[in-house]
């Protein structure tokens, strides 16, 4: 079998900070290539693939911002498209913009939906529901109006995350720091706990950081700034939990897994995805409010960390991950 897997084109695959998108091509390109696939990621040039890298662009387009976003998405999809008919399955992560090619080429495509950025492109997708496969990356992420493959939940590297039962005594939030992500809120639950907090996580609404984050910046309120994947584990497994207080319906949130599979419980705010990625009372918390979490930081100590690894390692693994798409792969095909 001939894969193809389209990267998004903003950072590098997989990622050197911030990247859930291409975070999860990766992990599945390399899970594929592990299998024995044939398997080429369609990237940015600068990205790491044990696979062949097809790329017509050095950089994504936002770590050179001299680039035309429009212009570098016409030639990344578009490189892929040209080269449709020599894959035998195209697995698209480039969100609905690569659909519109689909009707013009005879390879199958899946798409994997990483979430809607609005509801407005929702037609695009009901243009292609009886030509395309739909993949949710949760059950709570699915419209009703358009018909889906299967749900598969994103699957992360177990090798790269370290288990801590002794962890430290601060909570962490690592994330985009926007009012999507609940940076003001951990930063009033840490507060009202008495708790110190780091805050790790890329600038993405920088009037946000600077009127609700920045004010309260101290001692015990720190902002460490981007994590790579070295130091995202040592801060995932040292912390005592995660604060995800949400604003919005997540679609998933690899944070949350990567914190559990570190052994850290999560305490998040009950939209979107949380309740199928936590398990309540068990490998983390499920609040409805500030106050709900705060009396969740003084429970936390009722969890088991080991559970907390066990649960993530069996249900968001890239080799469990893996596994489902080469199914769903040959079913398609067959």
């Amino acid at each position: 079998m001939k894969v193809a897997i389209l990267a998004p084109a903003a950072w590098r695959t997989p990622p050197r900070h911030y990247g859930p998108w291409e975070q999860v091509a990766s992990n599945i390109t390399e899970g594929l290539v592990a299998k024995g696939l044939d398997v080429t990621l369609f990237a940015t040039g600068d990205s790491i693939t044990g696979g062949k890298l097809d790329s017509v662009i050095a950089q994504g387009y936002e770590e050179d911002r001299l680039q035309d976003a429009k212009v570098v998405e016409c030639l990344h999809i578009s490189n892929l498209m040209e080269k449709a008919a020599d894959f035998d399955i195209i697995h698209n992560h480039f969100d609905f913009l690569p659909l519109t090619y689909s009707g013009l080429i005879k390879t199958a495509m899946v798409t994997t939906i990483h979430g809607f950025s609005s509801p407005k492109i929702i037609p695009v997708y009901q243009k292609y529901n009886s030509t395309s496969h739909y993949v949710s990356i949760s059950n709570s992420d699915r419209n009703s109006l358009l018909i889906y493959a299967a749900t598969i939940y994103n699957g992360i590297r177990v090798s790269d995350f370290g288990f801590q039962n002794t962890p430290g005594d601060y909570l962490l939030y690592f994330g985009r720091i926007h009012h999507d992500k609940g940076t003001a809120e951990a930063i009033e639950i840490a507060n009202r706990s008495k708790k110190k907090l780091l805050v790790a996580g890329i600038i993405q609404d920088s009037n946000y950081f600077e009127q609700k984050v920045k004010p309260f910046l101290s001692d015990q309120i720190v902002y460490v700034g981007e994590a790579g994947p070295e130091k995202r584990n040592e801060l995932m497994q040292n912390a005592l939990a995660l604060l995800h207080p949400i604003n919005f319906d997540e679609p998933f949130g690899l944070s949350v897994a990567e914190a559990m599979l570190c052994g850290t419980p999560v305490i998040a705010f009950n939209r979107g995805s949380m309740s199928e990625l936590i398990i309540h009372e068990k490998t983390g918390f499920l609040a409805d409010n500030i106050d709900q979490a705060i009396e969740a930081v003084e429970d936390i100590g009722k969890i088991n960390r080991g559970q907390c690894r066990n649960w993530s390692m069996e249900q968001f693994s890239q080799e469990k991950m893996v596994e489902e798409y080469v199914k769903l792969y040959n079913r398609i095909l067959t």
